[in-house]
């Protein structure tokens, strides 16, 4: 369903965006909340640190290289089809991983999770995109970045509390069986309040197409996930090696399916929108950030100063409700001030991990939990008011032919970024960790955080000159469109009709 100026549009669409806003919550969370319940599963699974590693990458490997190719099958299909298909999946799975005997069928239920929710997450932006007219784009795309915070948050918190709990003598099982009831309403409430909507010119799937991006995909997200902890072995080079020739191999492939003719997985014609591709970039880099911070800190707080679970997760509070304001916040902001919003709450961020990096110093192995909510709270609201404008931007110029096959690649290169933001950063951690092996527990993990947050500024900083550099090159281009601060007929992401800052 794609919105034109005479067309009614659907009264229930926000009681819809809440069905795809739950979705989104669930499959956020199970990236994060199944660390916490790992020492429970050792115990009671005997699961050996190799199944551990595969328990946690099982999920993050499937969900990331599957996307694109559950965006082109609900193009096919239908979006609506496509995501209770998934959700239904994704509630069975949960329960499977709920009931697991054995950590061998945790491994492979969780595999399914993350194939259940490639088939479902990226029905979410196109939905949004194709569901609410222009208007109201920004305030559907605030609350889903708002959805993203509160999930990411809720990981450790949630996780945390029901380890604690150990609700009905379920232990670690519950981190699983949370999933079902919110799951089963999702999908009873979807049933009737989703839309359907497809691309008409998505006859067939690509599937060579899929294959090789798939195959490609596979060859940087497993080096990246299980590289650090096998100790790059020869084969974690070999397989990142191959995910340039893999890609160069689909993009000539998708091309020639074009030149027939026929449709491919991805069309050439996304990636010439330079809003688009320098988008994505940006994205890379946003969520590279937050991955390295929040991966560091935990393992800090947990390993390195004792904190239980619990305690680490609400030292996330005040980012999460910093996060959630500034995203509710975003879309005035940026109707009213435009695109500068943007590079404001990345100046933000930056100096909320300057300030971060500064109470580390001055506390050191003394530092206590809640020092740092000052900062984190600077850091969820420079990330609040980028997250939500950042995605708007990128989808704003998308032709509706391209929108699906968009919000999968969009949502990949979320979660490519995290473990690229993980992997890069984790290797000055670690590195840091090992020279400072005389020095006590707290004081060793404390500096080896402060090296990290060295270099989590330094990709901050690069993102804002990023920033800087995009939206000084679209008023070049365009400076009687692009009215920043002048609030004369800008739409709802801080851009005239027919200009593009980053164009």
């Amino acid at each position: 369903m794609t919105m034109t100026s005479g067309e009614r549009v659907d009264s229930r669409r926000w009681w819809a965006l809440a069905v795809v806003l739950a979705a989104t919550f669930m499959a956020l969370l199970d990236s994060f909340i199944v660390n916490v319940a790992i020492p429970s599963i050792q115990a009671d699974l005997r699961a050996s640190a190799s199944d551990i590693q595969f328990i946690l990458a099982g999920y993050t490997l499937a969900y990331a290289v599957l996307l694109i190719t559950g965006s082109r099958l609900g193009d096919m299909f239908g979006r609506k089809r496509l995501f209770l298909i998934g959700m239904l999946g994704f509630v069975v799975a949960s329960a499977l991983c709920g009931a697991a005997p054995s950590s061998l069928y945790l491994i492979l239920f969780r595999v399914l999770q993350g194939i259940t929710a490639a088939a479902m997450m990226p029905q979410v932006l196109a939905m949004i995109q194709v569901s609410f007219p222009e208007r109201e784009k920004a305030k559907a795309i605030g609350l889903y970045g708002a959805t993203i915070g509160i999930a990411t948050v809720s990981g450790q918190l949630l996780g945390g509390y029901l380890i604690s709990q150990n609700l009905f003598g379920l232990g670690w099982r519950s981190v699983f069986l949370v999933n079902v009831p919110i799951g089963v309403a999702a999908l009873l409430a979807g049933i009737p309040l989703l839309q359907e909507s497809r691309n008409p010119s998505a006859k067939r799937l690509d599937l060579a197409g899929a294959i090789i991006l798939t195959a490609s995909l596979l060859a940087l997200a497993f080096p990246l996930v299980q590289g650090r902890e096998a100790g790059w072995p020869a084969w974690s080079f070999i397989l990142l090696a191959c995910f340039p020739a893999g890609l160069t191999l689909f993009i000539i492939y998708e091309r020639k399916m074009l030149e027939n003719g026929k449709s491919p997985l991805l069309s050439p014609s996304l990636f010439r929108d330079r809003s688009f591709s320098l988008g994505i970039s940006l994205i890379l880099v946003f969520y590279a950030i937050a991955s390295a911070l929040f991966f560091t800190l935990a393992v800090m707080l947990q390993q390195g100063f004792g904190y239980s679970a619990l305690t680490s997760g609400l030292t996330y509070l005040p980012l999460g409700i910093g996060f959630f304001l500034a995203s509710l916040a975003s879309p005035k902001l940026v109707s009213r001030f435009g695109p500068a919003v943007l590079l404001v709450g990345a100046i933000i961020t930056a100096g909320g991990i300057g300030y971060t990096l500064e109470i580390v110093h001055h506390h050191g192995g003394h530092l206590v939990w809640m020092a740092l909510w000052p900062s984190l709270f600077i850091i969820g609201i420079g990330q609040g008011a980028c997250a939500a404008p950042l995605i708007g931007t990128i989808l704003s110029k998308v032709r509706q032919v391209n929108i699906g096959a968009a919000s999968g690649v969009l949502t990949t290169a979320t979660q490519l970024s995290t473990a690229l933001g993980v992997c890069f950063v984790g290797i000055f951690f670690y590195r840091a960790l090992d020279i400072s092996a005389l020095l006590d527990s707290h004081t060793r993990y404390a500096h080896a955080f402060t090296i990290a947050l060295e270099f989590v500024l330094i990709l901050s900083v690069i993102y804002a000159f990023l920033l800087i550099f995009l939206l000084k090159a679209g008023q070049q281009r365009h400076p009687e469109k692009l009215s920043v601060l002048r609030g004369r007929g800008v739409d709802s992401y801080g851009q005239l009709p027919e200009s593009n800052p980053f164009q």
